[in-house]
């Protein structure tokens, strides 16, 4: 591709114009002259051919001078191109010598840099070379006095630390050691509490027995009245010994071979606290604790009701409600006390849920709560606290279905005669139920039969009510005491016999001549003197405790005059029941089975109890003898 040509290099047509119209005029003279010269009949086709042909002639001449034109001027472009490629020839030869002069310079001036930045590394090098030695020479001496102190220090401190570690290890040694003893020291403790707890309940439970004999043996009201406070501040002590036993983790109490009705459990509560006068009772339940958490259950409710007749008023009453829920039975203990502050109340609600099973947040005034809260754990019982209408605290205690049944009724007795009806005595109706674990009832609730005068003088001084029977009142109710009933249809046994317990026999035979010597020394009172004395009694009763149905009533059993068994088992030699005569708990060995302590916690207490008889046609026969108890007369129990 060629370069393109100037605008004044290019031939124009002015530039050819001058030669072709000069060329055009000769030939047009030229062929006019023709014509002119022609013949006529020829001019006309002359004309046209001449005018042709000087048309022609002219083209070709500026065909021709255009091509002269051209010529020159691409001989005059060629010229100016050669030209110019001499110039850039000597331009690219005379940048060649100027680059290589260049190149030549700055090669040099590179090479010198190079040399003098080479040289100013190397003394820049060797600078910090040294600089690096000194400094490492004098990091290396600071390291090494550093850790030569270090080592100085160290070696110090672990000589130091080494006897302090031989301090400490000799100090924990000691601490084990005394935490050994201290944890051996304190089981120790606890197992000598329960043991001395156990101790206790077994001597609380035969001082009553003792102190219930008294009360059968002695006729004087102010000496009947100091034994009844005797027997109450007793039965606290036995509730203190039994509250250490829970928190000694030993067995609580005693065990019922059949279920006790609510009534009873809180009739026995009751008479476990010192201001049972102020408590009120509101049941209409009937339903029944089952026997191995009756005593669980009463204890708990004891505590609760001497806390609350501890934090109120000395003349305010406190008031216990039963309801029925299907869940089981609330028991509400309102009181018109203090009110608990909210740091209490959380103290009491930790205490009674049974949570803290240790003995080392207790206090040696503060154990109602902790004896609740463990009694609650073993038994499922719910306790929670709310503000009482009555302007103190109430206590809500759940009984769960879980230990509650229906009461065990005591076998009916067998139909007489109408002429047997009007003389039937307490003998004969304790005939038919067996009261081996019944407490005796008093006798101003039942008239006796009739017998002789003799009999009657010589018989009536012996029985007196025991503190048991004095508790059957409006806000004092006896202590519940499991009776094992037999059918009346002669068969208690699995073979159809009746069954004893062993040693039994010699044991009241013995008895029974300690008490018809102690009978033969004491003087027989008169009929008068008895009646004047049950009345008193009677009037002593009421106006302590009110008018209630008798114990036997309450706890659905039936009980025995003393006297009258005892003139049963003198005037029936010949009954076939004479080895199981009338036992008297006053001259009576505490025969202890089992520690209560050892116990098992759910374990029941069944006993052997003879047979009982049908009731004699002859109502002044002899009634064969049936053994009295007392609702904590018995340590087996």
């Amino acid at each position: 591709m060629t370069a393109p040509i100037p605008s004044g290099e290019r031939p124009a047509l002015r530039a050819v114009a001058p030669v072709t119209l000069a060329t055009a005029v000769v030939a047009g003279l030229a062929v006019a002259a023709a014509v002119m010269a022609a013949p006529e009949g020829i001019r006309v086709p002359l004309a046209w051919e001449g005018a042709a042909a000087a048309l022609l002639l002219c083209g070709a001449v500026a065909l021709a001078a255009h091509g002269i034109r051209s010529a020159s001027l691409a001989r005059r472009r060629l010229d100016a191109m050669t030209q110019d490629a001499g110039r850039l020839v000597q331009e690219r030869a005379r940048l060649a010598e100027e680059f290589s002069q260049e190149r030549a310079r700055l090669t040099d001036g590179f090479i010198e840099e190079r040399v003098r930045l080479t040289e100013e590394f190397e003394r820049e090098r060797a600078r910090l070379a040294k600089e690096f030695a000194q400094e490492r020479v004098r990091l290396s001496d600071e390291f090494d006095q550093e850790r030569i102190a270090l080592i100085e220090g160290f070696a110090g401190e672990r000589d130091v630390l080494t006897g302090e570690l031989t301090r400490l290890a000799e100090e924990t040694t000691s601490l084990a050691r005394r935490l050994r003893q201290a944890s051996n020291a304190r089981d120790a403790a606890v197992s000598v509490t329960a043991n001395v707890a156990g101790r206790m309940q077994a001597l609380a439970t035969g001082m009553l027995a003792d102190l219930r004999a008294m009360e059968d043996k002695h006729a004087d009201e102010d000496v009947l009245a100091d034994l009844l406070h005797l027997d109450h501040r007793t039965a606290q002590a036995g509730r203190l010994a039994d509250s250490v036993a829970v928190l000694a983790g030993a067995r609580s109490g005693r065990r019922w071979a059949r279920p006790i009705v609510m009534e009873s459990i809180l009739r026995g509560a009751m008479g476990r606290v010192s201001g049972y006068q102020r408590v009120r009772v509101h049941s209409s339940s009937e339903a029944a604790v089952a026997g191995h958490a009756a005593e669980g259950v009463m204890h708990a409710l004891a505590e609760l009701l001497d806390n609350a007749a501890n934090f109120s008023p000395p003349t305010a009453e406190v008031h216990v409600y039963v309801e029925e829920v299907p869940s089981g039975v609330i028991v509400s203990v309102e009181d018109a006390g203090l009110v608990m502050g909210d740091v209490q109340l959380r103290r009491a609600e930790r205490a009674v849920s049974g949570e803290v099973a240790e003995m080392g947040g207790l206090t040696g005034t503060r154990l109602g709560l902790a004896v609740v809260g463990r009694l609650a754990r073993k038994y499922g019982l719910k306790v929670s606290f709310r503000p009482s209408a009555r302007g103190g605290t109430g206590v809500l205690m759940l009984i769960p279905q879980d230990i509650l049944s229906q009461p065990t009724l005591p076998p009916s007795a067998e139909p007489v005669t109408p002429d047997s009806e009007p003389t039937l005595t307490l003998t004969a109706v304790a005939a038919l139920i067996p009261s081996t674990e019944t407490a005796p009832a008093p006798s101003t609730e039942t008239a006796p039969a009739p017998a002789p005068a003799d009999e009657t003088a010589s018989a009536a001084p012996e029985h007196r009510p025991s503190y048991a029977a004095a508790r059957a009142a409006e806000d004092l109710d006896p202590d519940p005491v499991p009776t094992h009933e037999f059918p009346v249809s002669g068969t208690p046994g699995t073979g159809g016999l009746p069954r004893r317990r062993r040693g039994h026999a010699l044991e009241a035979a013995e008895r029974s001549r300690a008490r018809a010597a102690a009978r033969a020394e004491r003087e027989p009172d008169t009929p008068d003197d008895t009646k004047a004395r049950a009345a008193r009694f009677s009037s002593f009763r009421q106006a302590v405790r009110g008018t209630v149905p008798d114990q036997a009533t309450v706890q659905g059993t039936t009980a025995e005059p003393e006297a009258v068994r005892e003139d049963a088992a003198r005037t029936a030699p010949d009954s076939p029941v004479r080895d199981t005569p009338a036992r008297d708990t006053a001259h009576e060995p505490l025969v202890r089975h089992e520690s209560p302590v050892r116990q098992a916690a759910d374990e029941p207490v069944v006993r052997e109890t003879p047979a009982p008889r049908p009731v004699p046609d002859d109502p002044t026969a002899p009634e064969p003898a049936v053994t009295p108890s007392h609702p904590e007369g018995n340590t087996t129990s």
